[in-house]
């Protein structure tokens, strides 16, 4: 049960971090296309372009790690908690993107608002480039998978989380002499099970080595109390069931008296 829901967890957090670098490298390709053209044709682009730039790429790098590093160290405290505070910082940096992207969220016609400036959707950049109408499209994709990007990231934050616990409980209940070398962790009772009343620490730790404890004199009833016997089956001891003697004393033998010495 343990080993097969690790592996679900890691396979889960696997396709998330897969989804991720994809919105990622999406976002770098295009802006890294519109600073090229910006820069081979001397054509002012804002500064925050840049930093949107500057945002995908970490985040390509950060989710190639996560994707190799999901293997090793899947769960470790150390590591997912600097996942999940990146998780959470890579959040706010893709709404930043999607924000300065909203001019593709208009529908691309008459007059739009680009990277490169407002212009007519029908006007073209140059010879051999692309219109306005076009890099507002590219810009709508940037928005929508930044929207992606936000989603995914507050969900692997989460899926890190559930990693931890997973680790900790398989450190605690997984193969070991204490458990017979089961595999994984014991069951709960369902959803109810967690309401029960706990058991106590003399029933959870038990010592191999301990014999077991003796009866003690107030715990046996003696024997000659037998009023409290609620039947009895045989009658009272030394007679049958009919009240007879159970063995009656009918010999009469009775032993002859010996002469020790000489026989005159």
């Amino acid at each position: 049960m343990g080993a097969k829901s690790g592996l679900a967890l890691k396979a889960l957090q696997w396709l998330i971090r897969g989804v991720q670098f994809l919105s990622c490298a999406v976002v770098l390709a295009l802006f890294s296309y519109f600073l090229a053209v910006a820069s081979r044709h001397n054509i002012n682009i804002p500064t925050w372009s840049k930093a949107v730039e500057g945002i995908s790429g970490v985040g390509v790098l950060y989710t190639i790690l996560g994707l190799l590093l999901l293997c090793c160290v899947a769960g470790h405290p150390f590591t997912s908690g600097i996942a999940i505070i990146l998780d959470v910082a890579f959040v706010g940096a893709f709404i930043y993107v999607a924000q300065a992207n909203r001019g593709g969220a208009s529908s691309c016609s008459n007059t739009v608002n680009t990277v490169f400036g407002t212009h007519s959707a029908s006007d073209s950049l140059g010879s051999g480039l692309p219109s306005f109408r076009q890099v507002c499209q590219m810009q709508k994709a940037v928005l929508a998978v930044s929207i992606i990007a936000i989603v995914f990231f507050l969900i692997s934050a989460f899926v890190e989380v559930v990693l931890v616990r997973h680790r900790r409980k398989e450190h605690r209940f997984g193969p070991s002499p204490a458990n017979n070398y089961t595999s994984g962790y014991g069951r709960r009772g369902g959803f109810f099970g967690r309401f029960r009343r706990r058991k106590g620490s003399e029933e959870e730790v038990i010592n191999p080595n301990v014999l077991p404890e003796h009866t003690h004199p107030e715990q046996v009833r003696p024997s000659y109390n037998t009023d409290g016997t609620p039947y009895n089956k045989y009658g009272e001891s030394g007679f049958q069931h009919d009240g007879q003697t159970a063995y009656p004393e009918t010999s009469t033998y009775t032993p002859a008296q010996q002469n020790y010495g000489y026989v005159r």
